[in-house]
């Protein structure tokens, strides 16, 4: 048999590390609030006598590490079906705040970050994705600890600003961006349902992935990001199963 492409491949991907930056899902795992619990039932089990072992899951698509595509904000926007294979597989941009939201945990990342990264690494690609690490994974399956509320009720967790997602998009062309935590905004605005953040990275015909795992283990340059999900039709959002080649 005659394999040329793999031929090709075979010799870029051996020794190379492969990081799963997924976590696994389950009821009671971390949710955005409005939401209802994931539920699990066994149809079918081998363990009662049945021939195979066939699960029925309820859940909403926003659910564990998954993928936001333009429709679940922007109306008419493009649904999970319509974002083509080839971006899938894109260059992997980590810019990395993790060590100011040891200290302050509603940081956020600045263009000082991006031009940081960009002088020790070159100008971010064209059709990157861009992940955000602040350590919050770490958190994980802890809902309190993910949530951080004050007295009042507030949540205190990093995300993203409007300055770095601008540049990244108007100027870098990225194809996508990624992040730790619940939601692309940072909890003190969400907690006043402000969602504007994820509104403009949608509304920019991007799609995002949410609660990233292991960024610690990824270097900030020269790897692959590997994104893939279901194939609902007309779906607004689904568990994805993501990695990184590096």
């Amino acid at each position: 048999m005659n394999y040329p492409l793999w031929q090709q491949l075979a010799p870029l991907l051996e020794g190379r590390t492969y990081t799963d930056l997924t976590h696994a899902f389950h009821p009671g795992q971390p949710r955005f609030a409005a939401f209802p619990d994931e539920s699990r039932e066994a149809l079918f089990d081998m363990e009662k006598g049945d021939g195979f072992t066939a699960h029925r899951y309820s859940i909403v698509g926003q659910w564990g590490t998954h993928v936001d595509p333009p429709s679940h904000f922007v109306r008419g926007g493009r649904t999970l079906d319509q974002i083509p294979v080839e971006q899938m597989l894109l260059p992997l941009v980590v810019l990395d705040i993790s060590d100011r939201v040891s200290k302050d945990e509603d940081a956020t990342p600045t263009l000082a970050d991006v031009q940081a990264w960009e002088e020790r690494n070159g100008h971010i690609l064209a059709g990157s994705f861009v992940a955000l690490r602040t350590g919050w994974s770490r958190r994980w399956p802890d809902a309190q600890a993910m949530a951080n509320k004050d007295q009042a009720g507030i949540s205190h967790t990093p995300g993203w600003s409007r300055e770095v997602l601008e540049f990244l998009i108007e100027n870098r062309a990225v194809a996508a961006v990624g992040h730790e935590q619940t939601d692309t905004d940072p909890g003190v605005a969400t907690s006043q349902q402000d969602f504007s953040l994820e509104t403009y990275v949608l509304a920019r015909d991007k799609w995002q992935i949410e609660l990233l795992a292991n960024l610690d283990n990824v270097p900030e340059a020269g790897g692959v990001l590997v994104a893939s999900w279901a194939k609902p039709l007309e779906g607004s959002g689904f568990p994805a199963r993501v990695f990184a080649i590096h």
